[in-house]
């Protein structure tokens, strides 16, 4: 990355990041602590391309199509470059035209001699050696440090904590404040004091208390000047470095084959000759094109200048969800063959297998994909709390979400590619399972917790996800703990996607896959499909696992309604358990409950899906 801001330190960028990470930790907006300063990243207006490398186009157009229809965009995705990867910086010759620049932010910073503790903004200091100084007295200069306290809304604005109003907040301002920020010996808010030169003061626990706080400025710094916004939201004090600081949206597609999309791909491979394409030019360019005539053989010119309008005006091509989509892939697979292997130009390679010691009870299908490509891209973010994706994987993009540009035509993304296994459950015995009085009644619970917490989201109308989501969430946790003990990836390296959909609806669904991959590269080493013919083996070790937890009977009898801990979106699951790396989870560990999987201490065996082991 290079660093921009009002005091330029050099051509030397300020620090680094892993592309895939900008698009789901480091995106735009996103706050970052360097070794010398905090800096914010830039929206995508600030994203430069190096000319000689030009711009790496991640294309995907299930994905775009869907992104398309959800998001609320200043303008159009393009059709041709509607995704791209991060600019690599240049290590060797730095420089600004290449690279993500970022803004110093906060810019408030916090003397750290003891008997100073002066707090002032970054124009008030000088600058030495690349760092912000103060001159505590004459004799004396002490380095300072960007204040770990800024203000932001759930709509993802951000501002610089209101540091003067804070401490003149019960008595009238002073004409010329000068503010120290005096921290007890805990760091306990309460112990934190704002404090004058006038005598005013304040406790910064009282910024805790959200109505007494003013109200939300708007600011989106990340986009540049003359950025603002209305804002109906106040604004809440936010530790700068903690966790819910950023919640990056990320959707995310297969590379699946489609049938009944040769047309369009035809259409796509040969836009440049399209593009401007009508009934009049359009059999000129199929006599004078061999290549072009070529690929549009099977399709008449009517059909052919359909897709072209759909694709001019940015409208999306109508498909099926993507989900439905790559589950519907998954089980047309043929059963595998001995020695069949897939080849370099793949990007999706899957063969249906039958697992040592058969399929168990409840299982009707593994299928082993040899060769994955997964596209993610980033559509928004949130500050304070995470946006929920639907089963599809898809957001509500309307209702809360923060812009990373006002006037790019793109999206940041990344390309993954890696290996996977699903395994799908027998539709007809969830059914049956779903009907069981004793599930029914540990799903009125599950409900009631996420009532209770449907009521700290002011405005929100999600649908419960249902029990069969919690058991397909929960049995993936559990499968994914048990396989990465031998598949030869770490526990984090693994990740989950679930399929899941109601008996009621067109493609009831009801499977998971596993799977790991790394960008940049030709993919990974096949140990997680390796382990996928054992998976067996893999399920009896995962009922042991949930069977019994080490914070057992306060883990197996966890109420989700009226918990004090807000543990609303668990039942019977916990760190000792469930719990997984976040990266390897689509959920942030919630909507699990171990109970609707395997026998659980305080519930009935018949809630269990594998009431006895595999």
């Amino acid at each position: 990355m290079a660093r921009w801001g009002k005091h330029h330190l050099g051509p030397q960028p300020d620090g680094r990041s892993r592309l895939s990470q900008v698009v789901t930790t480091f995106g735009p907006g996103a706050m970052i602590d360097l070794v010398d300063h905090a800096v914010l990243v830039g929206g995508l207006e600030f994203w430069s391309y190096d000319r000689q490398r030009g711009v790496p186009v991640v294309p995907e157009p299930r994905l775009r199509d869907a992104v398309a229809r959800l998001r609320p965009l200043e303008r159009e995705l393009s059709v041709e470059a509607a995704f791209r990867e991060p600019p690599m910086g240049d290590d060797k010759e730095p420089n600004r035209f290449s690279g993500i620049q970022v803004l110093e932010f906060p810019q408030w910073f916090v003397c750290q001699h003891a008997d100073c503790r002066a707090l002032m903004r970054s124009g008030q200091l000088e600058i030495k050696s690349g760092r912000y100084v103060h001159a505590c007295t004459r004799t004396r200069q002490t380095e300072c440090v960007p204040v770990r306290f800024v203000a932001a809304c759930p709509r993802g604005h951000l501002d610089e904590f209101p540091w003067v109003w804070f401490a003149h907040r019960d008595r009238e301002r002073c004409a010329a404040p000068s503010l120290q920020l005096i921290e007890g010996a805990t760091g306990d808010f309460s112990e934190v004091l704002v404090q004058c030169a006038c005598g005013a003061s304040a406790p910064l626990s009282a910024a805790q208390v959200e109505e007494a706080n003013p109200a939300c400025s708007g600011r989106r710094p990340w986009l540049g000047r003359d950025s603002d916004e209305d804002c109906d939201q106040r604004q809440r004090m936010l530790v700068r470095t903690a966790s819910h600081g950023y919640f990056s949206q990320v959707m995310s597609a297969l590379s699946v084959p489609e049938q009944g999309r040769e047309m369009e791909n035809a259409v796509r491979t040969h836009w440049d000759n399209l593009r401007h394409a009508d009934a009049e030019s359009l059999p000129f360019a199929r006599r004078l094109n061999d290549r072009l005539r070529e690929a549009l053989a099977p399709f008449g010119d009517g059909a052919v200048l359909k897709v072209v309008a759909a694709l001019r005006e940015g409208k999306p091509i109508p498909r099926e969800p993507i989900r439905t989509a790559e589950y519907r892939q998954f089980l047309e697979q043929k059963r595998e063959l001995p020695g069949e292997l897939p080849t370099l130009k793949d990007s999706f390679f899957a063969r249906e297998a039958q697992p040592e010691g058969g399929l168990p009870p409840g299982v009707a299908r593994v299928v082993l994909a040899h060769k994955l490509r997964e596209v993610r891209v980033q559509v928004g973010f949130t500050r304070l709390g995470p946006a929920v994706a639907d089963l599809q994987g898809e957001y509500d993009l309307q209702v809360r979400t923060a812009l990373l540009s006002q006037i790019a035509d793109w999206l940041p993304a990344s390309e993954i590619r890696g290996e996977g296994v699903l395994m799908q459950l027998d539709e007809a015995a969830v059914r049956e399972w779903e009907q069981r009085p004793a599930v029914l009644e540990r799903g009125r619970a599950l409900l009631q917790g996420y009532d209770e917490w449907l009521k700290t989201l002011p405005g929100a109308t999600l649908a419960f996800p249902g029990v069969r989501f919690y058991l397909l969430h929960s049995l993936s946790h559990l499968v994914l703990s048990a396989i990465s003990l031998e598949c030869g990836y770490a526990a984090s390296a693994l990740r989950e996607r679930i399929y899941c959909a109601p008996a009621d609806a067109p493609t009831p669904m009801a499977a998971i896959l596993l799977m790991t991959g790394t960008p940049g590269s030709e993919g990974t080493l096949g140990g997680l499909v390796g382990q996928g013919r054992r998976l067996r083996a893999h399920l009896r070790r995962a009922w042991e696992m949930g069977k019994l937890c080490s914070n057992d009977p306060v883990c197996g009898t966890h109420s989700p309604a009226g918990d004090p801990a807000e543990r609303f979106l668990e039942g019977a699951a916990c760190h000792g358990c469930l719990f997984v790396a976040e990266c390897s989870c689509e959920r942030f560990n919630r909507y699990l409950d171990r109970a609707l999987v395997v026998p659980t201490l305080g519930h009935p065996a018949e809630a269990a899906f594998f009431a006895e082991r595999p």
